[in-house]
């Protein structure tokens, strides 16, 4: 660090002073609060999810000295939001520091914080690793609530489904969330039932694969070169007004392979077939070293050879909470219209 890492919390707390005070006019109280990368310590992040603070380290643990300089930065800064740390900086990202007992129960309570108006469920340690809501994504989220209202959504590798929940919220007339993992759908459950929501939202426990060929009218065979799959639920092939697609960097299954490095388009042309005429596909690429424009002209290839034009492109550029000074965020998000 080039200054003290008090001075550094400091400075990042009062640049987001207009952020912050626009995100509580939005009912918004989950934040980036500092962003260790670009903001003086790479590896160490502080976010609020309501009433908690919640910081995590992915390259080293904190020092003593480190820690207890957050803790009194934010009891001045942030008076009466309890702090949990979760070091992440072992293999497998596995959050493995310890707790005291006080600060076990506090992480392991559920909590609610709201963003844009919608609620959301929270618990600062669970039995997976990472947050219920990527902040980062609250940009994307924003844009598919200004668009969705009477239209229909796919929502695939929807984790925690924050943004079917939010669709729903903004009018959406049909919502369908897809993901392998049944807890990670439970949270998209409790958030429904958080949110006094006007239609009834699915919940669809799938690999993305086989749900994406079914929907796209290619369909998903049980037997595969001599090998039954995995059992899958039967979906009739349907278009929707608008899909998200938000896959990990790396998945494999026997359905299939995510490699948002080498292979983007295995997942793109069934999303883009699930697409209905004239409807948008959101894709969300959260490699860094992946060049955005190389990314986007490898998606309109791809669309070209499926036999659909893209006809107007649009980047959500993740908000200022996330600065990025060279402009290029880790986190690509662009809006198709197909």
């Amino acid at each position: 660090m080039t200054m003290p890492l008090s001075d550094a919390l400091r400075a990042s707390f009062e640049a987001r002073a207009p952020l912050i005070a626009r995100l509580a006019a939005e009912q918004t109280d989950a934040y980036r609060l500092f962003h260790g990368s670009v903001e003086g310590l790479p590896g160490l992040t502080v976010d609020r999810y309501g009433d908690l603070l919640l910081v995590q380290t992915f390259h080293r643990p904190l020092e003593t000295d480190e820690l207890s300089a957050l803790e009194a930065f934010y009891a001045e800064a942030l008076p009466g939001l309890p702090l949990i740390w979760n070091d992440r900086s072992k293999s497998n990202s596995r959050v493995l520091n310890p707790l005291t007992s006080e600060q076990q129960i506090i992480a392991e309570t559920p909590r609610e914080f709201s963003e844009l108006g919608v609620r959301y469920q929270f618990q600062a340690r669970h039995a997976g690793q990472d947050p219920w809501l990527f902040l980062d994504l609250r940009a994307g989220r924003r844009r598919v609530m200004q668009e969705i209202a009477g239209k229909s959504l796919l929502n695939v590798f929807a984790y925690t489904c924050g943004v079917g929940i939010a669709a729903a919220a903004a009018g959406a007339r049909h919502v369908v969330n897809v993901d392998f993992a049944e807890s990670s759908l439970a949270v998209g459950k409790d958030n429904a039932k958080l949110n006094a929501l006007p239609i009834r939202v699915r919940f669809i426990k799938s690999d993305a694969f086989a749900a994406l060929r079914q929907y796209a009218g290619i369909g998903q065979p049980k037997v595969v070169r001599g090998k039954r799959m995995p059992p899958f639920p039967e979906l009739a092939p349907q278009q929707f007004d608008m899909v998200f697609l938000d896959p990990p960097r790396y998945a494999r299954s026997p359905f299939g392979v995510v490699d948002l490095i080498n292979d983007y388009p295995a997942l793109f042309k069934p999303a883009l077939l699930a697409t209905a005429e004239g409807g948008t596909l959101v894709c969300c690429n959260n490699v860094a070293q992946v060049d955005r424009e190389a990314w986007l002209a490898q998606l309109q290839r791809s669309a070209s050879k499926a036999g659909r034009t893209v006809q107007d492109v649009e980047w959500i550029a993740p908000e200022a909470d996330f600065p990025s000074p060279d402009g290029k965020p880790p986190l690509k998000m662009v809006m198709l219209r197909v």
